[in-house]
């Protein structure tokens, strides 16, 4: 007779929460601040930053960065040592943190630098499954030199012919645009799927000196217009309406592209994050398989992070969307194309956004005396 035995296993499903690194950046730039160099520091809202930072540009557009990133707002700071380039300290970086952007403070000056952004998040991606954006400061106008006509042709002619929708090129048209705009992206008043550009967000806090140029004549919004044509990130203002507020986060993608602004890099790169952990999790699980019961669970299992992020929030009776759209049937497909190789296929689709609003304003001329009451 068999001898009675009993195994309990406790199974582990895997649905726990992916640790979340949206909203965290590293800065990286050149300081005087001996402290801070060759390392990295990492700051909050908490954090006294006249006691980390020194008065530079760094210093200033991380200030900047925490002022608009406001409730809960966390960030790195990596300082370049004597002879670092940002590239090392980007890869010394990702050694012990993880970051849903990096931030270039020192000033880009040739397409070279745009370029080997766009390399370095390939890279990323490709060694360490890390989907990074950059935003990449550019100088703002020398205005002992240049005419704000002189600036702009410089400008144009540095993002000419330039394809790396990895990165946004921000001029330091204040001094720390760059800081400004990483804060506002780092607001979690909105979701990382929203545009800068989003008014009701509220204006933008502690923009430097508003710039002029040569002749003294002040920045204004045909400059701002032009640089922004140009696939630059600006604040911009509107008329008879108090505040300065931002532009897009406009990358520089190639003509016809799907990533041309952040609002749609960020949602895919969160998805991406998420998904990755889920794809490792069925590595050699024959959970998934190719019977139809199997696909159907699997459909499920792979589209729960977009059907979070899809989630909606009612308050006041007014309707917050989501990330993106709620995923329909057909926006999550399961192809085997060998015993072991499956192929998953995911669909997003972000939320329509007003940016151009037209009004159209009409007259009713009809008599009322003419009418029956």
């Amino acid at each position: 007779m068999a001898i009675g035995t009993v195994d309990v296993n406790n199974l582990n499903l895997g649905q726990g929460d992916v640790p979340e690194i949206e909203r965290h950046l590293l800065f990286i730039g050149s300081t005087s601040k001996t402290e801070l160099k060759g390392k990295l520091t990492h700051v909050s809202a908490a954090t006294n930053l006249d006691d980390v930072v020194a008065d530079d540009a760094l210093g200033r557009n991380v200030i900047a960065a925490q002022l608009n990133g406001k409730q809960n707002w966390t960030a790195a700071i990596y300082a370049l040592a004597e002879g670092q380039t940002w590239e090392e300290a980007v890869d010394e970086a990702n050694l012990t943190g993880s970051f849903e952007g990096v931030v270039i403070v020192d000033e880009t000056t040739d397409k070279a630098g745009f370029n080997d952004m766009q390399a370095k998040h390939t890279e990323l991606v490709s060694k360490l499954g890390r989907w990074v954006f950059f935003l990449a400061a550019v100088s703002g106008i020398d205005k002992a030199a240049q005419t704000w006509s002189d600036y702009t042709a410089a400008m144009v002619t540095l993002a000419k012919d330039v394809a790396a929708n990895m990165v946004v090129p921000v001029p330091q048209l204040h001094g720390n645009n760059i800081g400004v705009l990483a804060g506002r992206l780092c607001d979690r008043s909105v979701t990382v799927a929203d545009t800068p550009m989003r008014v009701a967000t509220g204006n933008v806090l502690g923009l430097g000196e508003h710039p002029t140029d040569s002749n003294g004549k002040e920045l204004d919004m045909a400059t701002i217009i032009a640089l922004a044509t140009a696939r630059y990130s600006v604040p911009q203002w509107y008329p008879d309406y108090q505040g300065i507020y931002w532009g897009d986060a406009t990358t520089l993608e190639a003509a016809g592209g799907d990533y041309q602004v952040l609002e749609y890099v960020r949602p895919v790169h969160k998805l991406n994050r998420r998904i990755r952990v889920k794809a490792i999790r069925r590595i050699g699980d024959k959970i998934l398989n190719s019977t139809p019961v199997s696909i159907e669970l699997n459909r499920q299992y792979f589209s729960v992070d977009m059907r979070q992020m899809s989630k909606t929030t009612e308050i006041g009776g007014l309707t917050f969307p989501g990330e993106i759209m709620k995923p329909r049937d057909t926006d999550v497909t399961i192809q085997w194309q060998t015993k072991t190789k499956v192929i998953i296929g995911l669909m997003v689709r972000p939320h329509n956004c007003p940016k151009h609003i037209a009004v159209n304003i009409a007259l009713d001329l009809t008599n009322p005396a003419d009418t029956e009451a």
